[in-house]
């Protein structure tokens, strides 16, 4: 699958902007833009050096289009492993779309999403893994993803697989010599080293495997359900969280009919707030409808925020402690964390009160803007990011996590057999299926339909 053709596509993102980049790759991408190029110094781009910078016009003929900057990038010293040069043009769509079609007119055609970066994978740039990388660093919307993306496109995870892939390989060999020499009954493969060794795979894949909870966490974000009974500042929350009017605040009970999201990052990572309907009973046909989301959003939440006005506890106790019970009994491996709003109405012995009776309790005043922090902490608990303070490797790729699933059911084979003395040839069948796992994480064994699945979500230009 070496593609030798000279593709062309816009770098930058579509729409007038000050400049845009337009990148061409290929076999001959500097004789095509040498072709549409006139330099102010009368320079050929084909006889200059790699990595240097080049002022003038891109020429249709004896029309100029615009006055750019071109850089050129020499195979194999490129992002591409192939020649490559990008041309910083003025930021008009017209300007871009006229370079563009000259360029395919000239001998180019138009990218397919992410071939640039197959190119690289390819032309062995990067392995499949740093590649995947390069797409969850550019969509990265957060310290914790960009952090993430960036350990694994320097090669964190791939060096990891790698060294392990290597040691099981070496053994398997060493399995593989003994079967020519079955018939004289001898081991090349110290057993007890084996045994070591697969106990160390064995335990990084599950630290790996583990991580992919964080990790998808992370890449994704924390869903958060807030819920409670209406007109108990839901929406004022929200607002107050976000720091903007996001959703509609009223005195009226049942003003939020269905539910309202919005992104927030906290110490690095994304939660995504879920405004919802206040649950009660109700006649109203809508409002029923959307009580009956907020327990589909509920369902689909990795947190609830169960929000109730504390300056009513008096009053409605009894009610409440009802409805949290079944909130707890309906999702009951749902973390839970219980908001007392308006507590700026409240006494000294009111608030000694409420926390004697609810000792989880977190105190706010979604209207003063009083106790948000300490709400943000502890929604900042849930997530374990002392693999991120460490700088382990996290798993965020849902095709990885299969695969180390896999291997890791081979290995666990491999070891049963070790243990039970299964014959050589049988062992030998198990360490090449969880090397060819291995395999698949990196590239080291790919297909065209894989790579095809993977490059189609990249942008176009990358």
């Amino acid at each position: 699958m070496i593609l030798h053709d000279s593709i062309v596509a816009l770098a930058t993102p579509s729409g007038a902007g000050a400049i845009a980049v337009i990148r061409i790759s290929g076999q001959d991408a500097i004789t095509i833009g040498n072709s549409v190029f006139k330099s102010i110094k009368n320079k050929e781009l084909t006889t200059q050096k790699t990595h240097t910078l080049h002022l003038g016009h891109i020429m249709d003929g004896s029309k100029t289009l615009d006055e750019v900057l071109v850089s050129i990038f020499k195979g194999p010293n490129s992002y591409t492993g192939e020649n490559t040069i990008e041309i910083s043009c003025h930021g008009s769509t017209y300007i871009q779309q006229q370079i563009i079609q000259l360029l395919l007119r000239k001998g180019c055609r138009m990218a397919d999403p992410g071939e640039f970066t197959l190119r690289a994978f390819l032309n062995g740039k990067l392995d499949l893994s740093q590649a995947e990388a390069v797409a969850d660093l550019i969509s990265s919307d957060n310290e914790a993803s960009h952090q993430i993306a960036m350990q694994q496109m320097r090669g964190g995870f791939s060096n990891e697989i790698a060294k392990l892939r290597e040691e099981l390989l070496n053994f398997a060999s060493l399995i593989e010599l003994e079967l020519d020499f079955a018939e004289e009954d001898v081991e090349f493969a110290d057993r007890t080293q084996f045994h070591e060794l697969l106990n160390r795979i064995e335990f990084v894949l599950k630290r790996l495997i583990d991580s992919f909870a964080v990790g998808n966490v992370i890449k994704n974000g924390i869903p958060v359900a807030i819920v409670g009974e209406p007109n108990v500042g839901k929406s004022t929350l929200l607002n107050a969280l976000l720091n903007e009017e996001r959703a509609i605040v009223s005195e009226i009970a049942g003003t939020t009919r269905d539910t309202i999201e919005d992104e927030l990052v906290i110490g690095g990572i994304g939660f995504r707030f879920i405004d919802t309907a206040g649950i009660r009973e109700t006649e109203d046909v809508v409002e029923s409808i959307g009580i009956r989301k907020t327990f589909e959003k509920i369902e689909q939440a990795q947190v609830v925020v169960f929000l109730f006005d504390s300056s009513e506890f008096k009053v409605s106790g009894l009610k409440l402690k009802v409805e949290l019970e079944k909130i707890k009994n309906q999702f009951p491996l749902k973390p839970l964390v219980i908001i007392g709003n308006k507590a700026d109405k409240l006494e000294e012995s009111e608030i000694g009160n409420l926390k004697a009776e609810i000792p989880e309790i977190i105190l706010i005043s979604a209207k003063e803007k009083l106790g948000v922090e300490d709400l943000k902490n502890q929604l900042l608990s849930f997530v374990n990011t002392g693999a991120l303070r460490n700088n382990e490797t996290i798993i965020t790729n849902t095709r990885h996590y299969d695969s180390l699933l896999k291997a890791l059911d081979e290995i666990q084979k491999v070891k049963f057999g070790l243990e039970t003395n299964l014959s050589s040839d049988l062992m030998a069948l198990d360490i090449k299926e969880a090397l060819y796992q291995f395999g698949m994480i990196t590239g080291q064994v790919t297909n065209d339909e894989l790579l095809g699945n993977i490059f189609a979500n990249f942008c176009i230009g990358k």
